[in-house]
């Protein structure tokens, strides 16, 4: 989702993945409220749950990812090109920097990194705003450049991401890190498209009809792939049918939220995860919003801010949130799909 910042990038020559105090440390403490609307919730969201926030400072907070290895939590700050590292008992390090822009001059107010997400083999994949492209962090330290290209002509800029059991990933492509967004000479491509990149390299386009796709997941049968739209005139969720040959068949609007943001609810249709039930955790105007299978919205937490995406974390069953400068967590009845 875009964000208008004013954004000076230096010139950074190198990666810096050493412990370094960022934003602010901020002491556990209650944040945002919970809706319920439906008493299925109450599965799902504990009647005591309260979402805690630790740390504050960023600029817009987006893609994290936990990392079971080192039990600890990765998320884009993307304004700053960085990404940044949360553990329990330490806070608040960075870990990148830069993260999606290693350009030398100043590119644009959003050019670092957005989706994190970790293939098969334990290694981390960044959707890069400034870079165009998907990248992966090999175990010896090196990036590599896995997809920059549709056609021969750059992607726009890579947005988030989740990969099929099969090791396939797909993605989502608009262009909000571009300099001038939908309108900047740099596009090559006239569409935004959601993508799946095979483990063989190919590259296959999904489908081009979606305005601006954002968030993606996957239902945990793998039969649905939700994706977001993150347009003002059209704030919905879409469900795409899998086929088996992972390509999408059928779409259908899952939830409209375009009245939530008339109303003038902080947010678009962002990023996203799905529980082991296949409940859907979305973010959205208003915060996250949790969707049973069916499309029934169960309730919201309600974060105040624009909340940017979320990610399963420690056993499963924490969700952590990015919602604007806020690093925010909450402990839950449910876990992660997969976990």
């Amino acid at each position: 989702m875009p964000r208008a910042r004013v954004f000076g990038l230096a010139l950074l020559t190198a990666f810096t993945m050493t412990a370094a105090l960022a934003p602010a440390q901020a002491a556990e403490k209650a944040f945002g409220k919970i809706t319920r609307l439906d008493p299925r919730l109450d599965k799902l969201v504990p009647k005591d749950a309260q979402m805690e926030q630790l740390a504050e400072g960023f600029d817009w907070s987006e893609g994290p990812v936990w990392i079971k290895d080192g039990g600890y939590l990765l998320f884009s700050d993307i304004p700053p090109n960085k990404v940044m590292k949360w553990k329990e008992g330490e806070g608040i390090s960075l870990f990148m920097h830069p993260a999606g822009y290693t350009g030398v001059a100043d590119y644009s107010p959003e050019p670092g990194s957005n989706g994190l997400n970790v293939n098969k083999k334990g290694e981390i994949t960044f959707c890069e705003h400034g870079d165009r492209r998907i990248s992966v962090l090999t175990k010896n330290g090196g990036k590599r450049t896995l997809v920059d290209n549709y056609q021969g002509k750059r992607l726009n800029s890579p947005n988030d991401s989740a990969f099929k059991s099969n090791g396939d990933l797909y993605f989502t492509d608009p262009p909000y890190g571009l300099p001038k967004n939908f309108d900047d000479p740099r596009r090559e491509l006239d569409f935004c498209g959601v993508y799946r990149l095979g483990t063989d390299g190919k590259l296959t386009l999904l489908t081009k009809d979606m305005t601006r796709p954002n968030g993606i997941a996957f239902s945990p049968d793998e039969k649905t792939l939700y994706v977001a739209q993150s347009d003002l005139e059209a704030a919905i969720w879409m469900a795409f049918d899998v086929k088996a040959d992972g390509t999408l068949g059928q779409g259908r609007k899952f939830f409209d939220a375009t009245p939530w943001v008339k109303e003038g609810k902080k947010g678009l249709p962002d990023g996203m995860k799905v529980d082991a039930a296949g409940n859907l955790f979305a973010t959205g105007p208003g915060g996250l919003h949790i969707f049973a299978p069916d499309g029934t919205h169960l309730g919201t937490l309600e974060t105040g801010q624009a909340t940017g995406n979320c990610a399963w974390g420690d056993d499963g069953s924490t969700l952590y949130i990015n919602a604007d400068m806020y690093l925010v967590r909450i402990k839950l009845s449910t876990k992660g799909a997969g976990w």
